[in-house]
């Protein structure tokens, strides 16, 4: 199995702070977001190591445990150990402060990313009493029973606060719970609700498709909005009402303010799926409006401004 340099993929040093972690992976999520490259499939897994690199090291947890693994791995490294002969069987069985790790199920966790790595399945995942080779074969005979998709539609707002949606299926109602900060491509599973092949229960992934906004452009869990502002409130200075997802909030606009100039409100864009206290920014693109049909007056003002 490889091993991931997820301080790597995201481009910053082991000592990085939080915010230099989550601002490294903005940076990428926006560079590499589907709706900057449709189609692409190679922007596609890269963006799947971006969001798993920043899934460890993001917590405080995870990452102490990547940590060590890392430190085990480097010294190894150092000892002139060959490609592809690290014990990782070793590794796998042993805790931080205990003897196992209980199965954790990562479709569960963040099935919404389309699930993460081998690696990062046995590293977070646990092993219990299996081989890791063993356990993941059994975890990918178990996920082989029958699987269904239903798309649903939700709007951004609901994206925003999280949502449901009850369905009729075999004469059943299911309700599932779309969590704050889903996206187009999410997937919210519900385990074991089909009936399958064989007497085996199957599950139903809810397909989240997040519809259009007139009033925000969605870039990761960044939004963006234009702001129109009058051409004396651009040179002098003022304040504007700006529409956020949580209601209106007063702008401040600096004297001299250029047209399309961008205005950051921290923490007013979306909350990160799965760690809804934590919200993308809004930025506000500057539209500056140039008045038209000038009055005599107007007309000599503006033309003393030119000359002076």
């Amino acid at each position: 199995m490889e091993y991931k340099d997820y301080y790597k993929i995201l481009g910053v040093e082991k000592k990085a702070t939080e915010s230099a972690i989550r601002g490294a992976y903005r940076k990428l999520v926006m560079k590499h977001h589907p709706d900057r490259n449709p189609g692409n499939k190679s922007a596609e897994a890269t963006l799947k190591e971006i969001n798993e690199a920043y899934e460890v090291l993001s917590d405080p947890q995870k990452k102490a445990r990547y940590d060590q693994l890392g430190d085990s791995y480097s010294r190894w490294q150092q000892t002139g150990g060959a490609p592809g002969g690290f014990n990782w069987e070793d590794w796998f069985t042993q805790t931080p402060g205990s003897g196992r790790t209980a199965r954790v199920d990562v479709e569960d966790m963040f099935g919404g990313m389309g699930g993460f790595s081998d690696f990062f399945s046995a590293i977070f995942g646990g092993m219990g009493g299996m081989s890791g080779t063993a356990q993941r074969q059994t975890q990918r005979r178990q996920r082989q029973t029958a699987a269904y998709q239903q798309p649903v539609q939700i709007t951004l707002q609901e994206a925003y606060h999280g949502t449901t949606r009850v369905l009729q299926m075999d004469g059943r109602r299911l309700e599932g719970k779309i969590p704050p900060g889903a996206q187009t491509g999410t997937k919210i599973r519900l385990a074991g609700v089909i009936n399958g092949t064989n007497g085996q229960k199957g599950d139903l992934y809810l397909l989240i498709e997040v519809l259009p906004d007139g009033r925000f452009e969605r870039k990761g869990d960044d939004l963006y909005t234009d702001v129109s502002v009058d051409l004396y409130t651009a040179v002098l200075g003022g304040q504007v009402k700006v529409a956020t997802m949580t209601g209106e909030v007063v702008l401040t606009i600096p004297a001299g303010t250029q047209p399309g100039q961008k205005i950051r409100l921290s923490g007013r864009g979306m909350p990160h799926l799965r760690k809804p206290d934590v919200r993308g920014d809004l930025y506000t693109n500057i539209k500056v409006q140039i008045p038209k049909n000038l009055s005599a007056k107007q007309q000599e003002l503006f033309e003393k401004l030119r000359q002076s």
